[in-house]
């Protein structure tokens, strides 16, 4: 067998240095992450660029009554005039921006039936260890026609504060998400888009931002490195 080829290792490390430079950085060659934090107060956050831009290419299914986890952020971002109701949903009683106070995995969920247009439910079921579960309380609380707008991580660091509090459980591919929703709503109605390159994903374990990459960076997709996995489902 022959040597191996250094060729893409050196050239990689030199195109991770070059990305280093431009933010300011230390070289990414090191057993530290640049940030800890997924980049939060620097700027946008890699995984949050793909899932605005999946958000935003759906922005016709946010309307009439929203259902949105912690907040209603993208309930307002992305509906606008066209929400009639924004609910909020948290498991926490006592959460300030709470409309709803439910656990989507229990059976007698205080979560009405055939109840909602759209539920908004960006990096979430990560944090649920009974994924079934949730995901047949969503079919059952939407409306006939309504749209379930969900993401989930593909590569991603734990998130430390979710962990130590209720758990950090699942990493998802765009198979897996496919079977889970598919399971409940019918496979056809399931719709499943991965974002992400080798590129990004190694940015986005070092809390580099979006700003600090180039848009050719971000826009490009490579099926090996899925980053983020968004999943629309109709009932």
């Amino acid at each position: 067998m022959g040597k191996p080829a250094r060729g893409l290792g050196t050239s990689l490390r030199r195109r991770l240095r070059k990305i280093s430079r431009r933010c300011g950085l230390d070289t990414f060659h090191r057993l530290q992450p640049i940030r800890r934090d997924f980049g939060y107060g620097h700027g946008q956050c890699v995984d949050r660029y793909y899932i605005e831009q999946f958000l935003a290419k759906h922005c016709a299914d946010v309307h009439g009554r929203v259902l949105e986890v912690a907040d209603n952020t993208y309930t307002t971002q992305f509906g606008g005039t066209r929400v009639t109701r924004s609910d909020v949903l948290h498991i926490t009683p006592n959460h300030p921006r709470a409309t709803i106070v439910a656990d989507l995995t229990a059976p007698d969920a205080a979560l009405p039936a055939d109840a909602f247009d759209c539920i908004i439910l960006t990096q979430t079921l990560q944090f649920i260890y009974d994924v079934r579960a949730a995901i047949r309380t969503l079919h059952r609380i939407l409306k006939p026609g309504g749209v379930v707008l969900a993401t989930f991580p593909g590569i991603s660091q734990i998130s430390r504060y979710d962990m130590d509090h209720w758990g950090d459980y699942w990493r998802f591919t765009s198979l897996s998400a496919s079977r889970v929703f598919g399971d409940v709503f019918a496979p056809e109605a399931v719709h499943v888009r991965p974002y992400g390159n080798v590129l990004t994903a190694v940015a986005f374990m070092h809390g580099v931002v979006s700003e600090e990459l180039e848009l050719h960076e971000l826009e490009h997709a490579d099926r090996d490195f899925e980053l983020i996995v968004a999943v629309r489902a109709v009932k």
